[in-house]
């Protein structure tokens, strides 16, 4: 056996003894994550500088504080969320006992990415252990040291059997997908989307896409902007543009692209000073295969700010680009890195139809201080997230489902969403052998009037409402049942 193999069997055999569907053991192996955080961050703020030159508060902040919000959410609703889940009955089964219960899928396949190594992995993970689950992680290759620091620290922390870690690239990952799992959870890019979905067919596993995509900005000239080009930069810049949900390009109308470019260009200034290459908060392009695939991006178009680069360090300063045309390389492909291209349109209608023409967004942003503007723009797009007046910190909000829609993804997670993502969902409804006579109707021979009276029992539902009248309910249900002894038989 491969030892991606050996990894899988593993896993499902320590799923096998059932030790993961108690409460109480998520709850420590949950705990123990949380622990990780807080006496290891020197450790994987380290790896991470080296990966992709984030500073340690940087790490912290985009990184591992997210993680921690999350295990806490986790840790205080688990057993909300695991509960039976009631749901409205008909008048068929008024009596009965419906609900839904959330159980464990069984062995998980988590491929991470490198962009954000650990909050991209560990944040389905989270979702896997609080669902019951047993998981195999496999961390991005691209991220040498960060792979390294997961695949030590991880078995140190959580059961070693139960949540496994595999490293290595391509074919390491290929191997993974040769193996039967219950379900697959991948982020990173479309073409590698296909690739899993492909793999994940075979053993009709379902999966979890957490994609890209061409991420549209849209700047209205009535608002504040200076406030809206400050959060766009920030939402450009950070990591090095290495977001999937980075606002890849601007569109605004030629009127205001000037004071948009002036005021990138202040808040770059302001973020990362003069001299962004010096700067501890001014991250890396990952490597060099990714630099030269940037710069490529470049050819085309007019450079408004930035531009400076160094392969041999993998640093591209933050730049912007003026007058961009649609059919320029920097708008055919998701940029991931720090290139902000400006895109000239007459008004709101020209800039929904550029959006509605390409793929489906991981993310949208609009700023504005119409609210016709913004209601229009959601209203008359579709992507996995819409923001208006800001961006990226929909993805720190756990309350909010965040996954992509079409090309940029399928499925979502964070807080409650990971959980049921990663459960099964199941429906359960338990009677009991009485009241025979009700169930007359269902049963041949086949007549007007009992559809008459299916008609009457299936179609009136009863909401939570009339909990406070079931006895006079259940009344009428005994009733019912005695007039369909004696008028059915």
């Amino acid at each position: 056996m491969s030892r991606e193999q050996q990894a899988v069997a593993r896993a499902r055999k320590a799923f096998d003894t059932g030790r993961s569907k108690s409460l109480e053991y998520r709850v420590r192996q949950l705990k123990n994550l949380q622990r990780l955080f807080t006496e290891k961050q020197k450790v994987i703020s380290d790896a991470i500088k080296k990966d992709l030159n984030k500073s340690e508060v940087g790490t912290q902040l985009y990184e591992t504080l997210g993680l921690e919000g999350e295990i806490s959410l986790a840790i205080k609703k688990l057993k909300e969320w695991a509960a039976p889940r009631p749901v409205g009955k008909n008048l068929m089964t008024i009596s009965d006992s419906v609900y839904i219960k959330p159980e464990p899928l069984g062995v998980v396949l988590i491929i991470g990415a490198w962009n954000y190594p650990w909050a991209v992995t560990i944040q389905p993970l989270i979702g896997a252990i609080a669902a019951g689950n047993a998981a195999v992680v496999k961390p991005s290759e691209v991220c040498v040291h960060t792979a390294k620091v997961m695949e030590d620290l991880l078995p140190l922390y959580i059961d070693k059997e139960l949540y496994p870690v595999v490293t290595g690239g391509v074919p390491e990952t290929q191997e993974l997908l040769r193996q039967r799992f219950d379900h697959i959870f991948y982020t990173g890019n479309s073409t590698v989307g296909k690739l899993i979905m492909e793999a994940a067919a075979k053993n009709l596993t379902p999966v979890t896409l957490e994609l890209g995509g061409k991420s549209p900005c849209y700047i209205d000239k009535a608002c504040d902007i200076a406030i809206a080009c400050r959060r766009v930069a920030w939402g450009k810049y950070t990591n090095c543009g290495q977001t999937c949900i980075a606002p890849d390009y601007v569109l605004c109308e030629p009127s205001i692209q000037d004071r948009v470019i002036e005021e990138v260009k202040k808040s770059i200034k302001e973020f990362y000073t003069d001299n962004p290459k010096n700067c501890p908060d001014y991250g890396r392009i990952i490597n060099q295969r990714h630099f030269k695939r940037i710069m490529n991006m470049l050819e085309d178009s007019t450079v408004a700010a930035g531009g400076d680069n160094d392969e041999s360090d993998c640093y591209i300063a933050p730049t912007v680009l003026r007058d961009v045309k649609p059919e320029a390389k920097v708008m055919q492909e998701e940029i991931f890195g720090p290139l902000l291209p400006i895109m000239p349109v007459n008004g709101l209608d020209e800039a929904i139809k550029f959006i509605n023409k390409g793929e489906k967004p991981l993310a949208l942003y609009v700023f504005s201080s119409d609210d016709k503007v913004i209601n229009r723009m959601t209203d008359e797009t579709s992507s996995g997230g819409l923001l208006a007046n800001d961006c990226l910190v929909h993805f720190s909000v756990n309350s909010l489902p965040f996954g992509g829609v079409g090309n940029s993804g399928m499925g979502c997670y964070h807080g409650k969403f990971s959980f049921d993502q990663l459960s099964h969902l199941r429906g359960c409804l338990i009677k009991q052998l009485k009241m025979e006579g009700v169930n007359s109707m269902r049963y041949p021979p086949h007549t007007a009037k009992k559809l008459g009276w299916a008609r009457f029992f299936i179609l009136n539902n009863v909401d939570a409402g009339w909990i406070g009248r079931m006895a006079l309910v259940a009344v009428l249900v005994v009733v019912a049942a005695v007039v369909l002894q004696n008028y059915l038989g």
